[in-house]
């Protein structure tokens, strides 16, 4: 046959497709495999007559892994008609294999993502492997794209709509138990010898196999469109997913539209419409930009790009966490979940229990969901062990502090622990916003002190920020990387600087929607336009949930610091705003009952929702003072990117990668622009300069484009 796909039949007649793509790692629906499988069907069709049915399989760790980003993210609108014609080719292969009239059985071996579940959804069978890192699903929303090679219709015609969206829409994957019983798969196996011995006797048992959706009289479970509880789901969803979206995300929604669509006509004619979504989502700036960052930048970044080379990778086996707080107790957890032994230390033996009464928590309740055993969280719980005392950080081979952000704390906790740690431990700051370079001149060995800045909550933020200071060796930033590939969170690396790059892009954002209320700027516009912009959460909320006190704080131990270089801090708008805040309406934020927003205490009335603080209005807005919408979008984004690029500029970042992926996972800088500077890229690089001067002449010199943007501009580059 051809490399990508063996074609071997047996003794019994039955044929084992293996597929197998030469040059890669995985399968992947490229050139390669689209000719391997047009000539598999053929011969199928030809040889039918002596065929007792087929088992599709993989000779890959994974089974298949989906479509060629690398072909779908060059896809332009020029290409839109060649490109719809090789998909209705793809899925009309794989049509040809489903109505061949032989059972087909997919024997999953492995991960079946995207186009590789596209596949077993048209087999008549499905056995997979039972293994933990099995996983089955349609990521493709992730990534800005639908499922295109027939996983919409299919889904949809073996689950009913309400059942097929969250794994359409939202990307739901599942291991094989779950799939099992959800309905996904048929069967379980506990080797690959039993897998195939099992499809070998279904497709035995069942000769005239044919799938539910071709047999006379199939009606989609649950109901079409037209069906009165289907069409009072779809009354109210629209609107539930644009709350979610924003319309910032075209994919969901059009993965709605081909779900809905295609379940009100013929199968044929669902696969036309499928392609159609899935041709315009291809060529789109927003898949592009998605597929770019999410795929091949945090690709490079998991692979080790920001890594020094030339240590053997490094394994971290007893941490020393300082500080039982809300960050310390997540530190704690995420190693713990890792396998690692750690030493949870506060002032008293009541705040280190309560640090480790947070990971008990977490996994009470997973314990309730049936995720987990109590065996499994009692030796999970029994890694951590609560202390007041020093001493039990001796074996520790990693100290992360992470107690309040106040430098002389800071330096008495990591040098009493440095002391009792092992003689080379890399010890750590998890703090957010003072430079490395100062708070190692407390330690002994200042080539082993390095900035690991978690995000809360840490249990679920996926990044780590590492921060190299002017003294960290090369080996400790090798060390620091690996322990955050260990717990399993996504690092980038960034030079010491005050902020370091995710505060100081952070504090972009804030700052700005806090100027623009003391501008007089409507507090429901700023909050409205930030979420419509594709930010998780208005500029105002946000400041509430980290406290106007503690950004007062950092604002003060900056100004003693710089004055201590000679340094002038700068100034900003939006501080005289917090001033009042703070010092006038004691009202500092969420923590503290009360700050933009007003938060109805626990067991409240109905409607108890926080709501925004009704003085606003009287105390800040003016009639006068409104901007256009875009105005208001426009400044929330473009003072994060024009400071991401001033981190470039700088040094601080070192790596295009670094910058998207941290914008987005660190800050929630807008997922669908693909990251801060890949918002540059997608707006045009001249035109995201023209405009930033306009903002600039309007609202401040803090928008002017900074040098690398106009050379950027200049040369008609992209970052």
């Amino acid at each position: 046959m051809t490399d990508a796909i063996r074609y071997e039949k047996g003794q019994d007649n039955i044929v084992v497709l293996t597929m197998d793509m030469p040059g890669q790692s995985a399968n992947t629906m490229n050139a390669a495999y689209r000719e391997a499988m047009g000539a598999t069907v053929a011969r199928l069709e030809a040889e039918k007559d002596s065929i007792a049915g087929v088992i599709v399989t993989s000779a890959k760790k994974t089974f298949f892994a989906g479509g060629d980003l690398n072909e779908l993210i060059k896809v332009t609108k020029a290409d839109a008609k060649p490109f719809y014609d090789m998909i209705l080719n793809i899925k009309g292969q794989l049509r040809r294999l489903e109505t061949l009239g032989k059972p087909v059985v997919a024997a999953i071996n492995g991960a079946a993502l995207g186009g590789g579940w596209e596949i077993c959804l048209a087999c008549h069978h499905r056995i997979a492997l039972n293994s933990s890192s099995v996983q089955l699903g349609l990521p493709e929303v992730t990534l800005g794209l639908l499922p295109g090679g027939g996983g919409v219709v299919r889904m949809v015609r073996l689950l009913g709509l309400e059942k097929a969206l969250p794994y359409l829409a939202e990307g739901k994957k599942v291991r094989p138990d779950a799939a099992l019983k959800a309905g996904l798969i048929h069967d379980l196996a506990d080797t690959a010898e039993e897998m195939l011995a099992k499809a070998r006797a279904w497709i035995l048992a069942n000769p005239n196999a044919v799938q539910p959706w071709d047999v006379k009289g199939y009606k989609i479970p649950g109901g079409t469109p037209s069906t009165p509880a289907v069409a009072q789901m779809l009354a109210i969803a629209p609107s539930v997913l644009r709350d979610k979206t924003k319309g910032c995300f075209p994919a969901p929604e059009k993965i709605m539209c081909a779900a809905v669509e295609g379940a009100q006509v013929d199968f044929d004619t669902a696969q036309i419409i499928e392609a159609r979504y899935f041709t315009e989502l291809t060529c789109g700036q927003v898949a592009k930009n998605m597929i770019g960052t999410f795929w091949f930048q945090l690709n490079e970044i998991n692979a080790g790009s920001s890594r020094p080379q030339g240590f053997p990778q490094y394994v971290t086996r007893k941490v020393g966490v300082l500080g039982a707080g809300m960050m310390g107790a997540g530190i704690a957890y995420v190693s713990a979940a890792a396998g690692i032994e750690v030493v949870l230390k506060d002032v008293s033996i009541e705040a280190a229990e309560k640090g480790k009464a947070y990971s008990a928590g977490l996994l009470d309740k997973k314990v309730s969901r049936g995720q987990m055993t109590a065996e499994k969280r009692d030796a999970f719980l029994a890694r951590i062990k609560p202390t007041v005392s020093d001493a039990d950080f001796e074996g520790c081979d990693l100290i992360i502090e992470a107690v309040f952000e106040d430098r002389e704390l800071k330096g008495r906790v990591t040098a009493a622990a440095e002391a009792a740690a092992l003689p080379d431990a890399v010890i750590a700051s998890n703090t957010s916003t003072l430079p490395i370079t100062g708070l190692a001149t407390a330690v002994q060995k200042q080539d082993k002190f390095i900035g690991l800045h978690f995000f809360s909550p840490v249990d679920k933020m996926p990044l780590v920020e590492i921060i190299r200071g002017a003294r960290t060796s090369d080996e400790t930033l090798a060390r620091g990387f690996d322990y955050v590939l260990q717990i399993k969170k996504t690092p980038i690396v960034v030079e010491d600087s005050r902020g370091f790059f995710t505060s100081r892009v952070f504090g972009t954002f804030t700052n700005e929607g806090i100027a623009m209320l003391g501008e007089g700027v409507s507090a429901a516009m700023i909050e409205t336009e930030a979420r419509k912009a594709g930010m998780p959460v208005g500029p105002l909320a946000i400041s509430d949930e980290v406290s106007m006190s503690l950004m007062e704080h950092i604002r003060q131990q900056t100004i003693k610091d710089l004055a201590a270089e000679g340094k002038q801090a700068p100034q900003h708008p939006a501080f005289a705003v917090i001033d009042l805040m703070l010092k006038e309406y004691k009202r500092p934020g969420k923590a503290a009952g009360g700050g933009f927003y007003d938060y109805p205490a626990a067991g409240a009335p109905a409607g108890g929702r926080k709501h925004l603080w009704p003085e606003l209005k009287t105390r800040f807005e003016k009639a006068d003072a409104q901007i256009s919408q875009e105005d208001v979008r426009d400044r929330l984004l473009f003072i994060q990117a024009i400071e991401t690029v001033r981190c470039l500029e700088e040094g601080v970042l070192k790596s295009v990668a670094d910058a998207n992926i941290g914008s987005i996972f660190g800050i929630g800088f807008a997922a669908w622009t693909g990251g801060a500077l890949q918002f540059i890229n997608q707006y045009g690089v001249k035109d995201f300069v023209d405009r930033a001067q306009y903002l600039a002449e309007q609202y401040g010199e803090r928008f002017l484009p900074p040098a690398l943007l106009l050379e950027k501009a200049a040369r008609a580059e992209v970052f």
